[in-house]
């Protein structure tokens, strides 16, 4: 059975191996990078620039801002109602409270009485 400090040891001498590894093909990732940059003419500006052509420092994550933003857009989806009011409203139980809801919790109702159940 192994103790713990021979597991912490263990631990030790797998990380100082991950960290040789990772160097060496840090190099190498490096190299193929410089290579493919000289190949198609890429300078580090180029890496800056965005879809408008404007360069400077957060002009990447800018660009990355937007295409979340752009992807959340058309990633939404229905939810069915969970709540029907009496006359055919209804609320999916997300978001904010509606105020046909609203307006009958206020009269002494409960939001359960209006629950749509399958």
């Amino acid at each position: 059975m192994n103790s713990l400090i021979d597991i912490q040891a263990q631990i030790q001498r797998l990380q100082k191996q991950a960290d040789q590894i990772k160097a060496k093909e840090f190099e190498k990732t490096i190299h193929e990078i410089r290579e493919k940059m000289l190949a198609f003419g890429i300078t580090p500006k180029d890496l800056l620039m965005t879809k408008e052509g404007k360069r400077g420092p957060n002009s990447y994550k800018k660009q990355q801002e937007r295409v979340n933003a752009s992807q959340k857009k058309t990633t939404s989806r229905l939810v069915a109602a969970k709540y029907r009011g009496p006359d055919g409203q209804t609320w999916s139980g997300r978001g904010l409270t509606p105020r046909w809801l609203k307006a009958l919790i206020a009269q002494g109702r409960k939001k359960e009485e209006f629950a749509i159940t399958s």
